[in-house]
Formats: structure tokens, sequence, C-alpha cells
């Protein structure tokens, strides 16, 4: 947790089945006025799995096709500067890969669990992996949102590995209990406990009251 909300995020994802997560909590983070930018990473596999879950297809304007027309009523549209830039993952020498580029807090979503190894075994050829390894070395809040199963002992290990770190693992494992009506609620409740446990509570989000 944050002494203060994140004004400057850090998104990856993965090739890892989920991609429905990952667009829920782009548009959490589209409409939330406290977050000032967001550093967007993808790998090369997260957009076959974009093609086959959400019908996406390369790269042109991805972030305005992720987030599809309901984010036009987001005031966020009216700036001249986006606010979510999309970076690539090819890019060593991008601003999330340095320390000294402030950014407050990083989310993997879906986070593959090969991704996951590298992360928790200091592997970091590409700007993902290099993006959380500079979150972890400077303290900064890293949340891995896995997305795997079964889970062999290796996966397990590495979880610890990562954890152990500095790491929080935030396993992609929706609730029910609230009842949601479609998989898009259910998505977006979920993206709502990530930016929670960021400090970032969303004013809509389902609350248990016993």
């Amino acid at each position: 947790m944050l002494n203060r909300p994140p004004l400057n995020l850090t998104i990856a994802t993965t090739g890892a089945s989920g991609v429905i997560f990952l667009r829920q909590l782009l548009l959490a983070v589209e409409r939330d006025q406290r977050i000032e930018t967001v550093n967007f990473i993808a790998y090369d596999s997260a957009l076959q799995v974009m093609a086959e879950e959400l019908s996406l297809k390369g790269r042109s304007n991805l972030i305005g096709r992720l987030l599809g027309p309901s984010s036009g009523k987001s005031s966020n549209r009216s700036r001249r500067i986006p606010k979510i830039h999309l970076q690539a993952n090819a890019d060593i020498g991008a601003n999330v890969a340095s320390g000294s580029y402030p950014a407050d807090a990083m989310i993997v979503i879906p986070c593959s669990v090969g991704t996951l190894a590298r992360i928790a075994n200091g592997v970091a050829s590409h700007l993902i992996e290099r993006a959380a390894d500079v979150s972890l070395k400077e303290k900064r809040p890293l949340v891995l949102c896995v997305r795997e199963t079964p889970l062999n002992k290796i996966h397990i290990r590495n979880m610890y590995r990562a954890a152990d770190a500095g790491a929080t693992i935030f396993p992609l494992i929706p609730a029910f209990y609230y009842g949601p009506l479609s998989l898009d609620e259910m998505a977006r409740e979920f993206a709502y406990r990530v930016l929670a446990h960021l400090g970032l509570p969303q004013p809509d989000a389902f609350r248990w009251k016993g």
C-alpha cells in the first residue's frame, strides 16, 4: 500500500488468458481523475490473446480499441494529451526502465507464469520484466495478477520468490458472492479490488455488508 494514491501507474499485459480483466482495469484508470499517467506495455503474445478473446487485431489504435466506445464518456478524453501511453515491450530504454522515472506502482494483468518466472528470477530482457525489476529494487508496489491452473511446484516457488522480493501475488480469481450479472461486471469488480489494494478504491465497487 502507498501512503498516497498513485498518480503514475505502469500497467502491463502478457499472453495469459483474461484480457477482459485488463480492459476493465484500463477503463477504471481512465475514469479515475486521481491517476495522471499510465504507461501501458503489451507482449506480442498478448496481442494474440486479444485477437482471440476480444477480436482485436494489430497494434493500430490498440488503447482506443481496448477502451471501446464507452470510454468517450470519460472526462479524460477531453485532454489534449492522452492519459494512457503505449510503450514497446522491446524498448528496454523506455522511461519505466529507469528507477529515476517517477512511476508509483505497477500492475501485470493477466500475468503469465512465464513472465512471473522471469520477474522472480531477475531476467529482464524485455521492458515488462525490466519495469517490474525497477519496481522491486525501488521498493514500489508491484501487483502480479497471475493466471494459471493447475499450478506446479515451479510456479509456486516462483510466486514465493516474487513475493519474497516485494511483489504482491494477486491471482486472477474473481469473486461471485455479490452475484455478477455479466462477465464484464465480474471483471470490473476484480479490477476494482486491484486498485483498492493500491489505495485507489472505486466509488461504485461492491461493499460486503454482512
